[in-house]
């Protein structure tokens, strides 16, 4: 596979156009073009360029567009949409544009528990003001304080985030709040009550703040794709993947970045849903850097009831219930410090691709082979990351190893002297700075003849380091033969991944998650006979099985999910176009947008409906939830057209909570209308003007 991209040519068009789809991968970027929406006509990948999404997209778009099948055009694309890890990995890595983010209302637990005094949290304000829980103002907004902040901090930030207490209840001081900052510049503002109608102010004001936040780096990524689509002449609309696998269009995405954390994943599930045709089964996704594992049932995923959780921040963002491990084709195989064999969570350059694209590579590693005693970190090797340039905020040792970096691989023994250099040079790869290599599964399965495309005698030479390095740690006689190596590697990544699979399936029953990582005595040894580990019992035979499908994408899968089903007793299910299935599930997912309107009884006989613009009352509760089901229906339909939906339809359900008044009487003390507009996206020239049914 080369820089350029490798693509698969596929059938004739029919229909109305072709959709192409995009993801942004840790290892590649992905492109599929689809038959309008229905089936798989061509596929490409490119090496993901982390310090220039545009390079990478390029090269996919330009190998995709290459394999049009017979007679397509260029400008029979009529839409684009493009799933990616960059909001999550900005989030992961703390890499953030600074905010302003101003707190109405709030005293300081409610600061304490936001996270917002976080290092790198950005500049926030606290601001008289805010409402209670009936939506009644409990003081006025300091206007005054929102100015002087706005003043003191606007030149320094990109943008603001304003968060008010209770303005899921009355957002008025939100609002105002807004108008006076775009009074005085020109940056964006996100209001929290826009992001979240759940409860829990802290929360909403970190959620506002890390949107704040993302919103340079999705422009970046739009406007990158945009530049690449306009030399590849395809005029088309552009949507991006939401964290609950739902599309909007890029416009709305600039406005509400933060909903695009988790996308790359989000897609994975919407994308195997569309090639298998299933719609209850547990599917997992291995990529290069993690394997991500997700329930879906009745042909929706799972989602977090809680929130998207990423780099320890608890967000309010509506995401696919994920769960991840450090395990993929690329994590670096290694020895921990009682000499048994690793895998991940660290990734790595295989060294079969170093040396597929540097071929010098391989006279060092023949080298090195040679050797009695090996150097410290003899499988590793690395370079420096093209058109990065050091940040000032380096310490003494990362500049020192940044500068003897080159731009050709070099061993990492020659670059640092110790652990504490390897660290650093390991925190300038976690940047984007540099390029770490060493072996990898993907390394192991090029040996085993599972894999193909690289370099194989590097892979092989990478092995065989390891093992004389095993066997000099032990003070053996002898070391283990390569293929050795590679076969412990395989066992590892398929007894982790039926792990994680069979993790995910009993937290799908609660009380039956794991505790710490652990279920248990009994529970974490059916486990382990499960996936190959001890026998349960010497006496008693137990077994653990899937009672549902097993759908594995991404491109190592065939390598490892045979065995993993076998093991688990599940029915395996490798798509067609597996290799690229998140690209798949951008582009084949809908445009969903959901809305929910509060009626609450704050005194007798008063019904208050919370509408996002503010509250009425009513004298019976019959209109006032009336008002809020027409309401909901009417915000939930704008929204989903606004996002990019042609003909959405709306359902709605009513939630009720009642009370009693001496143990005969009840009344409504609340009831919550939602509201979920859902339609295909719209496809065509992108300045024209989707139209709906009422």
């Amino acid at each position: 596979m080369d820089q350029q991209g490798a693509a698969s040519r596929g059938e004739r068009v029919r229909g109305d156009g072709l959709w192409l789809g995009l993801d942004t991968g840790g290892t590649f970027t992905d492109a599929v073009l689809l038959d309008g929406g229905r089936r798989v006509v061509a596929s490409a990948k490119s090496l993901t360029t982390h310090w220039d999404l545009s390079l990478g997209i390029g090269g996919a778009i330009r190998a995709v567009l290459a394999a049009l099948p017979g007679g397509a055009r260029r400008e029979d694309v009529t839409l684009v949409s493009v799933s990616t890890t960059l909001a999550t990995n900005a989030v992961v890595e703390n890499r953030f544009s600074p905010v302003c983010s101003l707190l109405i209302g709030f005293d300081e637990p409610m600061l304490e528990r936001s996270g917002l005094r976080r290092e790198g949290a950005g500049f926030v304000v606290q601001v008289p003001g805010g409402h209670d829980a009936t939506g009644d103002e409990l003081e006025p907004l300091d206007e005054v304080a929102v100015e002087a902040a706005v003043r003191e901090h606007g030149e320094r930030v990109e943008g603001f985030a304003v968060a008010a207490r209770f303005s899921v209840r009355n957002p008025a001081h939100e609002l105002r709040a807004r108008q006076l900052i775009r009074a005085l510049s020109r940056k964006p503002v996100t209001c929290a009550h826009e992001l979240s109608s759940k409860l829990d102010a802290p929360r909403r004001a970190l959620t506002a703040a890390l949107n704040a936040r993302l919103t340079p780096q999705i422009r970046h990524l739009i406007e990158a794709l945009s530049r690449v689509l306009e030399a590849e002449s395809v005029d088309a609309p552009l949507m991006i993947v939401k964290g609950d696998g739902s599309l909007m269009r890029s416009d709305v995405a600039l406005e509400y970045p933060v909903e695009t954390i988790l996308s790359g994943p989000a897609a994975s599930v919407v994308g195997a849903g569309f090639l298998t045709g299933l719609s209850d089964f547990i599917v997992s996704d291995m990529g290069g850097t993690t394997t991500d594992v997700a329930v879906v049932t009745g042909g929706r995923p799972v989602i977090n009831a809680e929130g998207a959780l990423v780099g320890g921040w608890r967000t309010m963002v509506e995401a696919v219930d994920m769960r991840t491990i450090g395990l993929g084709g690329d994590s670096e195989v290694h020895f921990d410090r009682d000499l048994v064999l690793r895998v991940g969570p660290r990734k790595a350059m295989p060294l079969s691709l170093l040396a597929h694209q540097v071929p010098e590579l391989l006279a060092d590693l023949r080298a090195l082979a040679t050797l009695e005693r090996l150097p410290d970190f003899p499988t590793q090797f690395a370079l420096r990351t093209p058109g990065r340039e050091a940040p000032a905020h380096l310490t003494s040792l990362e500049r020192r190893v940044y500068e003897a970096l080159g731009t050709e691989p070099r061993r990492a023994s020659v670059l640092v002297r110790n652990a504490a250099g390897l660290q650093a040079l390991r925190r300038l790869a976690d940047a984007g700075l540099a390029t770490l290599a060493s072996f990898t599964p993907s390394d192991a399965m090029h040996v085993l003849g599972r894999q193909h495309g690289w370099s194989v005698e590097a892979a092989e030479l990478g092995a065989r380091l390891l093992a004389v390095e095993e066997r000099n740690a032990r003070g053996a006689k002898s070391a283990a033969s390569a293929q050795a190596i590679c076969e412990r590697t395989l066992e590892h990544v398929i007894a982790d991944t039926g792990r994680i699979v069979l993790a995910t399936a009993l937290a799908h029953d609660p009380g039956l998650e794991a505790r710490g990582g652990h279920w248990g005595l009994l529970g974490d040894r059916l486990v382990a006979d499960a996936v190959g580990g001890r026998p349960f019992s010497a006496l008693l035979r137990a077994s653990l099985a899937l009672a549902t499908p097993l759908v594995a994408i991404g491109a190592p899968v065939g390598a490892y999910y045979p065995e993993v089903a076998r093991r688990l007793g599940a029915p395996l299910s490798i798509p067609e176009h597996a290799a690229v299935c998140n690209a798949v599930g951008a582009v084949a997912g809908v445009v969903s947008q959901t809305v929910e309107v509060l009626v609450n009884q704050p005194t007798f006989k008063v019904f208050r409906v919370h509408d996002p613009a503010g509250t009425r009352d009513y004298a019976d509760a019959e209109p006032a939830i009336e008002h809020a089901r027409r309401l909901s229906r009417e915000l939930a339909l704008a929204a989903a057209l606004r996002a990019g939906a042609i003909d959405p339809h709306v359902e709605t359900t009513l939630t009720e909570k009642r009370a009693q008044v001496g143990g005969s009487v009840d009344y409504l003390a609340e009831a919550v209308l939602r509201s979920t507009a859902t339609g295909r996206p719209f496809a065509g020239h992108p300045h024209a003007t989707a139209t709906h049914e009422a």
